[in-house]
């Protein structure tokens, strides 16, 4: 097994890294690695239902979407992300257990009492440490997870939608757990490097035969390019999210407004406003600045300033488009 050494902390590099070696390693490897701030969303989920919009922005929290199914996490410097990449017979790739019994086993010799619990979750005391995801490419699977090491927690509380009934989709839903970080139940106080190698060490040691290699200058060049053409993209990242349709409400103290969004592949379709229960007069309008837009903030907040003046001639506020879009 290879061991592939990775210190670079940018998301957007670290997560296409997983789907250019899943695709292009010949052996089984297993990599230890960590993010700056970011948001990984699934590969089937809204990124728009899963996250707190102004939260993001006012913090310039870059969204990632993975090629694993799951929920959405995030990651900063106190987590640790951990990714087994192995070859094997197509239906016996999908296994859990498998992938995190080591993991485990590198805990509990730290004295951290970590079990195998819920669908995919590691927990200590029934509190989550650790959120895993699969994804199966030919005859290989890569096997991913995370490690709650020592977090900020508070903003973990922070980045997640909390009124995700604004969207009407078939996209997975995050499940939320009480989670916890690993500094909480370790005896011995280490810095994340040194609990970094501590695990990898525990690897080394159970898994046989290891060569530890780093990233070679084609393999930075061709992830780059997979950053480029694919996960720094909006279309990936935003666009990629299941068709659904978008309900807001804004009140005033003379009027109520409710939108209505019909979204696929990120584009705004049959946009529809009502003032107090009614069909609004300037429907047309809406429809004529919204349809095949961007679903997306910064297009959409560039659209209304653009337009202010002829919204406020049609007796529009635009400051109450922007609230009702988002």
């Amino acid at each position: 097994m290879l061991i592939i050494e990775r210190s670079g902390k940018d998301p957007y590099f670290n997560v296409a890294a997983e789907e250019y070696l899943l695709k292009t390693i010949n052996a089984d490897c297993f990599m230890l690695w960590q993010n700056d701030p970011s948001i990984i969303v699934g590969k089937h989920q809204n990124a728009l239902a899963e996250i707190n919009l102004p939260f993001i922005l006012d913090k310039k929290i870059p969204v990632i979407r993975r090629i694993s199914g799951g929920g959405t996490v995030y990651h900063d410097h106190g987590n640790i992300n951990f990714s087994f990449i192995k070859t094997g017979e197509r239906d016996k790739l999908v296994d859990f257990r498998k992938f995190l019994d080591p993991v485990i086993g590198a805990l509990n010799q730290l004295g951290i009492p970590a079990k195998f619990e819920g669908k995919n979750d590691l927990r200590v005391n029934g509190l989550k440490i650790s959120g895993n995801a699969e994804h199966v490419y030919r005859n290989k699977v890569l096997h991913h997870g995370t490690l709650l090491y020592s977090s900020d927690l508070t903003i973990i509380k922070q980045v997640f939608n909390n009124n995700p009934e604004k969207f009407a989709d078939k996209a997975v839903r995050s499940l939320r757990s009480n989670v916890a970080n690993i500094t909480d139940f370790i005896a011995e106080p280490l810095h994340v490097n040194e609990f970094m190698q501590k695990i990898t060490a525990y690897i080394e040691k159970n898994s046989g035969t290891i060569d530890i290699i780093g990233l070679k200058t084609n393999d930075i060049i061709e992830i780059n390019k997979l950053v480029t053409e694919k996960y720094g993209t909006w279309q990936w990242n935003f666009g990629y999210s299941p068709p659904y349709i978008f309900r807001n409400e804004v009140e005033t103290d003379q009027d109520t407004f409710n939108i209505e969004l019909h979204v696929k592949d990120g584009m705004i379709n049959n946009p529809e406003l009502k003032i107090n229960g009614k069909i609004s007069g300037i429907n047309n309008i809406f429809e004529y600045l919204l349809n095949g837009k961007k679903h997306e903030f910064h297009t959409l907040q560039a659209l209304v300033l653009s337009n202010s003046l002829f919204l406020e001639s049609n007796n529009f506020s635009p400051n109450i488009l922007l609230r009702l879009l988002f």
